[in-house]
């Protein structure tokens, strides 16, 4: 099958919670408290795996650890899940991801590079 991804997959293990979905019509779902387990991250997006559905096409806020010291905020929206044995499997994209941390996903992919 050929890929169809732009941009290389790096693993990142992080836990997050979502505590608000949220919608660009003003549309807000508060009271998620759900718990996330982030798997990987491009520069386009996220994926991660989580116990619940969660809506597609809502935005949520999240803070990135990429190491100890590299960190950044992020918009990230729900476009596509997946169902597990254990769960669901969400992708989410970046919304206005700025460039220069697009830069920083490309350092933290360097040196996971040159770490192996």
């Amino acid at each position: 099958m050929k890929e169809k991804r732009k941009f290389d997959r790096l693993p990142l293990k992080l836990e997050l919670t979502i505590s608000s979905l949220f919608k660009q019509d003003y549309d807000l779902i508060s009271g998620i408290n759900e718990n996330i387990e982030v798997k990987d991250i491009s520069k386009t997006g996220v994926g991660f795996t989580c116990a619940h559905a969660l809506p597609l096409n809502y935005y949520f806020d999240a803070k990135i650890q990429l190491t100890e010291d590299k960190f950044f905020y992020a918009v990230l929206k729900i476009i596509r899940m997946e169902k597990t044995d254990d769960g669901y499997f969400v992708g989410c994209e970046f919304v206005g991801l700025a460039d220069i941390l697009s830069m920083r996903l490309d350092a933290y992919g360097d040196e996971l590079r040159n770490n192996k």
